[in-house]
């Protein structure tokens, strides 16, 4: 009676796993980007529609802060701040904005805006968060 694993079944069963995880590994990577760059989008988005929330509920300007060096997003209101986000950090995006700062009026519209753009990139990937002259705001991929 024969026990255990000859030693080239052993070496076929590890050649089959290194083949399948060579093909598999660089598209989880690649899917696992793509997660990270929507997240950073979205919390760009959440971040622009809390400002102007927050511009309308306090009857008070509100500003969503584009600080690309440090790679995050803050929304400012008064001397609050009421969001900070660290996207180079949290998700190691890239982040660009045609304006550093959007700044929402008490009436909710855009004030001093013309379409602004903020782009998040991560290696060949990009969204972008585009806010209107109204105060309005869109993603795109």
């Amino acid at each position: 009676m024969r026990r255990g694993f000859s030693l080239a079944e052993v070496v076929l069963v590890c050649a089959f796993i290194g083949i399948v995880a060579g093909i598999a590994l660089p598209r989880t990577a690649a899917l696992l980007d793509g997660v990270r760059l929507r997240q950073a989008a979205h919390e760009v988005a959440a971040a622009v529609t809390l400002a102007r929330a927050a511009a309308i509920r306090r009857a008070t300007y509100a500003r969503v802060v584009v600080d690309s060096v440090r790679g995050e997003v803050r929304v400012e209101s008064g001397e609050d701040t009421l969001l900070r986000r660290d996207l180079r950090a949290t998700h190691r995006v890239e982040i660009r904005a045609t304006r550093d700062t959007i700044t929402y009026a008490p009436s909710g519209m855009g004030y001093g805006v013309a379409n602004s753009t903020v782009i998040m990139r991560l290696g060949a990937r990009a969204e972008t968060v585009t806010v209107s002259r109204l105060g309005r705001m869109r993603r795109s991929w």
